[in-house]
């Protein structure tokens, strides 16, 4: 049974052409960044040309890139680099990834003035609710630019336009649309921006941060002197080597990927509305630019009061050779509803039976077709015929 794989929100195969590039800095080109024999420097040159591909490709300075362990961390570091001084405060969103959300209760317990607003009912931040939140005490902004969860787009560059006019930083995650779209820090305004390699094709345990020059930025992880003292730590060279092949080629192909996956995302609905009809509510605003092509959520109300269990669609899509997920990765073990539907405003019932399904390029129009399929005939088992 060939097995489909619909959750490259979660995360994507390695690009062959990638695990190519990063075999030399695994074998023969082992060495410490910061040792000074050959090796050593033969890593770091490999490392520094890096920064310089990943920075062209987002129109940065090298030295404005730092290097993580993926996108978590970034987020983390984001918060907590540059939230400090007299102007502390952080406005956020209650829609954002677990790693802006858990470090924006961290630091409100630690008595940083945090506002974390509602989105709208599509998912959406609108800038001038941001303008009403930032107040003299804010230092950040962070909104992510596309929900992992839902898709939906944060309309970034105008809110990257409030915060410059009342003097505020200015962060996004950017781990769901980075190597999806073609990104320019300038073009998007923004003062930091997040993302992770594993979500283009790239390898697991590496990603980056954007940190605009000159912002007063302090190290999230010290101990070392590895990224200008920003980010200490041995450096993961042959990981930040594939990022960097994988997020050149994801660039060099993007126009044809995201033709693709939208093309996939229009067909995957239409078929499952033919098949379910009005059995399900769709959570993904599905017009043109309102979200990341890859991603359409959908979710399943109770049926004459009797909840659809969400975790029950999974498992059974998974045992007929389906991948996809409830949501987030890094939160898709809990038993409790998504916090991003809730955030919504999807009654708990339905935000606990919701399945994401995210595409890539290697899809096929009949992965899309059997999975409509299968899952039709797994709904209709689980709760009876229209």
């Amino acid at each position: 049974m060939r097995r489909v794989y619909l959750d490259h929100a979660a995360t994507t195969p390695l690009d062959p052409r990638v695990f190519e590039a990063m075999l030399p800095l695994l074998r023969e080109h082992f060495g410490n960044a910061s040792s000074v024999h050959a090796l050593g420097r033969k890593a770091r040159f490999a490392v520094e040309e890096s920064r310089e591909r990943i920075a062209g490709a987002l129109g940065a300075e090298p030295g404005e890139i730092i290097f993580t362990s993926g996108g978590t961390e970034a987020d983390n570091a984001a918060l907590r680099g540059l939230h400090r001084g007299e102007r502390c405060g952080v406005v956020t969103s209650r829609a954002e990834h677990e790693a802006v959300l858990r470090v924006a209760e961290r630091l409100a317990a630690e008595g940083v003035p945090v506002v974390t607003l509602t989105p709208e009912a599509s998912g959406a931040v609108r800038p001038e609710r941001v303008a009403e939140a930032i107040t003299d005490e804010t230092r950040l902004v962070s909104l992510m630019h596309a929900n992992n969860e839902v898709g939906t787009l944060t309309d970034v560059r105008a809110v990257a336009e409030v915060c410059r006019e009342k003097g505020v930083a200015f962060h996004t995650d950017a781990v769901q649309t980075a190597g999806l779209f073609r990104l320019s820090v300038d073009d998007l305004g923004v003062d930091a921006l997040s993302f992770s390699a594993h979500k283009f094709y790239g390898p697991k345990g590496v990603g980056a941060l954007y940190v605009r020059g000159g912002s007063d930025f302090r190290a999230l992880i010290e101990g070392g002197a590895q990224e200008r003292r920003r980010r200490a730590g041995t450096e993961n060279v042959a990981a930040i080597v594939g990022m960097a092949e994988a997020l050149a080629l994801a660039l060099a192909e993007a126009d044809a990927r995201l033709a693709h996956v939208a093309d996939l995302r229009r067909r995957l609905y239409r078929l499952l509305r033919e098949a379910l009809g009005d059995r399900f509510v769709c959570n993904t605003p599905l017009e043109d630019e309102a979200s990341a092509p890859h991603i359409l959520n959908i979710a399943f109300p109770p049926r004459e009061d009797r909840p659809v269990d969400g975790e029950m669609l999974l498992l059974n899509l998974d045992v007929e050779g389906i991948c996809a997920s409830s949501g987030s990765a890094c939160t898709s073990g809990a038993v409790a509803p998504s916090h991003v539907l809730l955030a919504l405003g999807r009654p708990p019932e339905t935000a606990a039976a919701a399945l994401r399904f995210s595409l890539g390029k290697d899809n096929t129009e009949a992965d899309i077709d059997r999975t409509v399929e299968t899952l039709a005939a797994i709904v209709h088992r689980m709760v009876g015929a229209p």
